[in-house]
């Protein structure tokens, strides 16, 4: 440890910045925790409390509601499916496009980086985008939540720089055992990729997830909305149940319940996904960061 944190100035800093760490953690973690709570809660607390982390009375009536819709359930298979095979495809292209630019004989290498380099800085807009998604004809399809994304260029520049950085002599000892390119890429360079792998695999599967400004831009057919745009559409509603395509007289849903439900199961897969690749995630952060 560093000499300087251990004098009494250093040692009153080091308290000082775990306490305004923490404190800034509880500010926040807090609406998430009303959230969580409120979900639970009974429609007239959630209308009584203006704010509560832990309900009066627990009621598991918003969640037997929403399961008990076709359309929430339509559209939360909807957004597992996308984001299942959007995080193979776009992991799958950004790889094979990053490995043949870290090959420094490659023929045209230093014009196609220049072009990733000109992709990363300027974007072609968002109308640009919705006429190519519309001329290809991607307009109400699931692959207008995948394709228009498919490879980020800052994510393919560090997997790029992260093979580039692995020994040359594997590649060269592989192929004087007869190993041919393709090969070299498959049995050595992935096998010792998994760490930034892991870690891209779930920026792309937490941002194909949350992706709300694809579906409402390309996807008009209610059936084939995402989880977000349905969530979106029963927040901004005044009548969450109507939203979900419930119109029963004889039942009346529990309407902000509703919503801090959906809310939840819009955020919970990824909590529960995150911490197994937690491993991987601080070493795929700085592998391939440094060299350009």
């Amino acid at each position: 440890m560093n000499k300087r944190f251990n004098t009494p100035a250093g040692k009153v800093f080091d308290f000082f910045n775990h306490i305004l760490v923490a404190f800034l953690g509880i500010i926040m973690l807090l609406p998430f925790v009303y959230v969580l709570a409120a979900s639970f809660a009974t429609e007239a607390e959630i209308s009584l409390r203006p704010f509560f982390i832990w309900p009066e009375t627990f009621s598991f009536e918003s969640y037997k509601y929403i399961f008990s819709t076709n359309t929430f359930l339509r559209s939360l298979i909807v957004t597992i499916c996308v984001t299942l095979v959007g995080t193979i495809v776009q992991l799958i292209l950004t790889v094979t496009f990053a490995y043949p630019l870290s090959r420094k004989q490659m023929p045209g290498r230093n014009l196609l980086l220049n072009l990733v380099i000109f992709a990363m800085l300027f974007s072609g807009g968002m109308i640009p985008t919705y006429l190519i998604v519309k001329g290809l004809g991607l307009l109400d399809s699931y692959w207008a939540l995948i394709l228009p994304a498919a490879i980020n260029p800052f994510n393919m520049m560090i997997i790029k720089n992260y093979f580039q950085e692995l020994p040359v002599e594997l590649e060269e000892s592989a192929k004087m055992d007869g190993c041919t390119d393709i090969g070299v890429f498959w049995r050595i360079f992935l096998p010792l990729s998994k760490p930034i792998l892991a870690t891209f695999s779930l920026f792309y599967a937490v941002g194909i997830w949350n992706d709300f400004m694809s579906g409402l831009l390309y996807i008009n057919d209610s059936t084939k909305w995402p989880i977000q745009v349905l969530l979106r559409q029963i927040t901004m509603s005044s009548n969450a149940a109507n939203a979900m395509g419930m119109l029963d007289p004889n039942y009346v849903p529990p309407e902000q319940g509703i919503k801090f439900a959906v809310i939840i199961v819009a955020t919970l897969p990824i909590l529960i996904f995150y911490p197994f690749l937690q491993k991987h995630f601080t070493k795929g952060m700085l592998v391939g960061s440094v060299k350009g």
